[in-house]
């Protein structure tokens, strides 16, 4: 477990970049989607974490949190990805808000075992604990903390 504090932008692009990094040399070879629970508090960091991972992985498209529509799929470009010189497994990214969510039967609509038996996945999962994917996500989870106007993120 490792907790960095973030006190800019241009930290929090640093931490997530090297948090990439760190997921796709360990998970390269991961059978599945690679599922990444990101708790913490609103307005803690957590979509802005995922905005800039989704910048890094070379979306372009607006990221915007999922609290209403639950789900979103984004597509990663391989040449814009080698730009940032950030290799990645994965050629989506899933982008899922659970706060509005009450339990894992609810992620059935999204296709949920569909979605986390394709290894091209990589899956961003807010609020995991709502929908008891906690432990399911223990060997990739990220906490948010935002106090006194620095971000902490603790990666588990």
């Amino acid at each position: 477990m490792k907790t960095v504090t973030s006190h800019s932008l241009a930290e929090t692009k640093q931490i997530a970049k090297n948090w990439l990094v760190s997921v796709s040399n360990t998970y390269a070879n991961h059978n599945g989607a690679l599922i990444v629970g990101f708790s913490g508090h609103l307005g803690a960091g957590k979509t802005a974490f995922t905005k800039t991972v989704a910048e890094i992985l070379g979306i372009t498209e607006d990221i915007t949190s999922p609290t209403f529509v639950i789900m979103k799929i984004y597509s990663i470009s391989e040449s814009i990805n080698k730009a940032s010189h950030v290799e990645v497994p994965w050629k989506r990214l899933v982008h899922i808000d659970a706060y509005r969510l009450e339990d894992k039967e609810q992620l059935q609509a999204l296709e949920w075992q569909k979605l986390i038996a394709d290894k091209d996945n990589l899956i961003l999962i807010e609020w995991p604990e709502n929908v008891g994917l906690t432990d399911f996500v223990k060997s990739a989870h990220l906490l948010f903390e935002s106090i006194e106007g620095e971000h902490k993120i603790t990666i588990k």
